[in-house]
C-alpha cells in the first residue's frame, strides 16, 4: 500500500496484541493521547494471543498491528505470517521484552516490519509506528546491532540459488556481488578492496540495490538477505 503523508482524516489504525491487560491498556491510553495533527492513531481492537490477532486482523484489517512474541495459545511469531496472510495491509511490529538472536531472526524472516523492545522510549515508539505506517523498517538499536552481526556471521550459498535470486529481483552480476558482501557486513571501503573497484562506484552500486529493491538503508539490505536466502546458517 501506497502511502502518503498525513491527509484530511488519515489516520493509523493500530491493533494491539498482548496478554497482559494492564500494558494493553497502557499502549492504548499513550497512542491516543498523542498530538493528532501528524498521523494521528486510532487503536481499533486489542488482543490477548496470536489466535485472537489473527481474527481481528482478518475482520479490522489494521494498518499496524502491535504484537508480543511470547503468549499463550499462539506465540508472536506463529502469528505474524497468518497475520499479513489475512491481511496484506497490515504492517507488524514486534514490541517484546525478548531480544535474543533466536526470537529476532525468525520474526524478521515471518515478515515483521519492526522489531522493538519494551524499554523503547514512549514517544520513540510512536515516531516507530508512524514510520513503519510509512513503509520504513524500525528496528531497536540493539536489534539492529543483533541483525547484522547475525547476517555478517552467515556462509555464503551456492551459486545457484545466488543466480535463481538474480533473475527475481532485478539485480546485475555486479549489484547482486554488492548486495552479498553488504549482507556480509561490509563497508563500501572494504567492499571495493574485495571487488577492485573504487569506493565511488561502491556507492553507486549500493544507491541502485537500493532504489531496485525499495529499500532505505543497508540495514533494509541486510533484512532483503536474510529474507531471500542470500545468506546460510552456519550449522
Amino acid at each position: 500500500m501506497n502511502k502518503s503523508g498525513s491527509g484530511s482524516g488519515e489516520k493509523i489504525r493500530v491493533l494491539i496484541v498482548d496478554d497482559h491487560a494492564m500494558v494493553r491498556q497502557g499502549l492504548r491510553t499513550f497512542l491516543e493521547l498523542q498530538d493528532a495533527s501528524t498521523l494521528p492513531i486510532e487503536v481499533t481492537g486489542e488482543a490477548a494471543n496470536g489466535i485472537q490477532a489473527v481474527e481481528l486482523a482478518r475482520s479490522m484489517q489494521p494498518d499496524i498491528v502491535l504484537l508480543d512474541l511470547v503468549m499463550p495459545e499462539m506465540d508472536g511469531i506463529q502469528a505474524t505470517p497468518k497475520i499479513i496472510e489475512c491481511s496484506p495491509r497490515s504492517r507488524v511490529i514486534i514490541l517484546t521484552s525478548f531480544g535474543e538472536e533466536d526470537k529476532v531472526l525468525p520474526a524478521i524472516r515471518a515478515g515483521a516490519q519492526g522489531y522493538l523492545l519494551k524499554d523503547i522510549p514512549p514517544h520513540e515508539l510512536v515516531q516507530a509506528v508512524r514510520e513503519v505506517y510509512l513503509g520504513r523498517v524500525q528496528l531497536h538499536p540493539e536489534i539492529a546491532k543483533k541483525l547484522m552481526a547475525a547476517v555478517a556471521a552467515k556462509k555464503e550459498e551456492p551459486a545457484t540459488s545466488h543466480a535463481a535470486t538474480r533473475t527475481e529481483n532485478g539485480l546485475t552480476e555486479r549489484e547482486q556481488e554488492v548486495l552479498h558482501l553488504i549482507a556480509d557486513g561490509m563497508n563500501n571501503r572494504e567492499i571495493g578492496e574485495k571487488l577492485v573497484i573504487s569506493e565511488k562506484t561502491v556507492k553507486t552500486h549500493v544507491s541502485s540495490i537500493l532504489s531496485k529493491l525499495h529499500l532505505d538503508d543497508r540495514t533494509q539490505a541486510a533484512i532483503y538477505a536474510l529474507r531471500h536466502g542470500l545468506t546460510a546458517d552456519k550449522n
